[in-house]
């Protein structure tokens, strides 16, 4: 059953953030990841407006997802990210019966 990574960012500092993001798309890759959405056009309907960069990303499994998100070569690429360039907030969900 495929998950996603659902995450929402606000960028701080866009050049050390972008070292960042050039890192992630391979590593994404190399868990079996397909980017869906990534800093498109959006729209918040409910919630607070602090975050203003949406990203979703599939993963065959729930499990594949998180050891992406776990694995050493993703933690170095965020701490680019962590030291102030950027904030956010990642949840993985597992895709489940859409009538549900």
């Amino acid at each position: 059953m495929p998950a996603y990574w659902v995450a929402r960012s606000k960028i701080n500092d866009p050049v050390e953030y972008k070292r960042y993001t050039d890192l992630v798309p391979g590593i994404i890759a190399r868990h079996g990841g397909k980017v869906l959405a990534r800093g498109g056009r959006y729209q918040i309907l409910e919630g607070p407006a602090k975050f203003h960069r949406f990203i979703v990303i599939e993963f065959p499994t729930f499990e594949q997802g998180v050891a992406c998100f776990e694995s050493p070569e993703y933690q170095e690429a965020a701490a680019l990210r962590r030291g102030g360039a950027g904030e956010v907030e990642t949840v993985m969900v597992e895709g489940g019966d859409a009538t549900a």
